[in-house]
């Protein structure tokens, strides 16, 4: 077991190197001169070279990038060229939304999407089946904007009972700001609850087939219990990998959600942080991002060796 977790631990600081390398690439190198591109085109060769002295562009690439990276680790994140603020705390107040909006959506993700993959499977090839594949693939196919520009259409437009966008902070009272990201969260859940489903009902018809299953079955155990005590118990643990991916997903990906509902995340600063040419922040949260990304697969990782016994012995 130690020497997994050694592996995995390897695999994860290998995966964190190469993927700053392509970042400050993308960032810094690829576009060729930062500055340049984020004063633009009519910018005077004073207030370009300033700017490259600002942001250390005299140096070689090589030692930018070990200066960015030995910083991040130090907790220096750079200062915002945008907000003239340390980026450290734009991350700090933005994450506040950020980490409850992607919590909340995997929470209604797994209620919404474990039962439906659940009665899907119990009743295959049913009306109640046909029904809950159907939706599941509408789930998949629609954008989650457009559930968020129904959601407010009818909660917020026309029965008032949400607020249409923006989020007045949790000093505002703890049920004021669950209101402010409810239909955010169902927007961002209904696509990933549709792809549970999916995975749920898959992975419990093939645990079903199984043949400890049908002796079970055989010798007399009802169809509910070997259903709940065998089937979906075994049946979760390849799931375990889906709902890990998707709360990576839904803490990075709510760039389109958080703008069409005016959220300060982190989505919506480093969107802003694009529109306005803002490199330092946009590198450093794309990488807080990756990594909260690539830990979380890592914990996951480690939660699947737990569950299943058959991989613990192999590790």
């Amino acid at each position: 077991m130690a020497s997994y977790l050694a592996g995995r631990l390897a695999s994860l600081l290998i995966s964190l190197v190469v993927a700053s390398i392509v970042i400050f690439l993308v960032i810094e190198v690829v576009p060729g001169d930062p500055a340049q591109f984020m004063l633009g085109l009519n910018a005077q060769p004073d207030t370009l070279a300033a700017l490259r002295t600002q942001l250390g562009l005299d140096e070689p690439a090589l030692i930018r990038y070990f200066t960015w990276i030995f910083g991040m680790l130090h907790g220096d994140f750079g200062i915002s060229y945008t907000y003239r603020t340390p980026v450290s705390e734009l991350v700090a107040q933005r994450i506040g939304v950020s980490a409850p909006l992607a919590l909340l959506s995997l929470a209604l993700t797994v209620i919404i999407g474990l039962p439906a993959g659940i009665i899907a499977a119990a009743r295959r090839n049913s009306a109640t089946d046909a029904a809950v594949m159907g939706a599941t693939q509408l789930g998949i196919a629609v954008p989650n904007f457009w559930f968020a520009i129904m959601l407010v259409w009818i909660f917020a437009v026309i029965l008032h009972w949400f607020p249409a966008g923006g989020f007045p902070g949790w000093n505002k009272g703890i049920w004021l700001g669950f209101k402010g990201l409810l239909l955010p969260s169902i927007a961002l859940a209904l696509p990933q609850a549709a792809i549970l489903a999916r995975v749920m009902r898959s992975s419990l018809l093939d645990t079903l087939g199984e043949d400890y299953i049908r002796t079970a079955r055989a010798k007399g155990l009802p169809r509910a219990q070997a259903l709940w005590k065998h089937a979906v118990r075994n049946a979760l643990i390849p799931v375990l990998t889906i709902v890990g991916l998707q709360f990576s997903f839904l803490l990075a990906g709510g760039i389109i959600i958080e703008n069409v509902f005016y959220l300060p995340g982190l989505g919506r600063l480093t969107f802003q942080g694009i529109t306005q040419r803002d490199l330092i922040t946009v590198k450093t949260v794309i990488m807080l991002l990756v990594f909260a990304v690539i830990f979380v697969n890592f914990l996951v990782e480690i939660a699947y060796v737990l569950v299943d016994p058959r991989l613990r012995r192999r590790a």
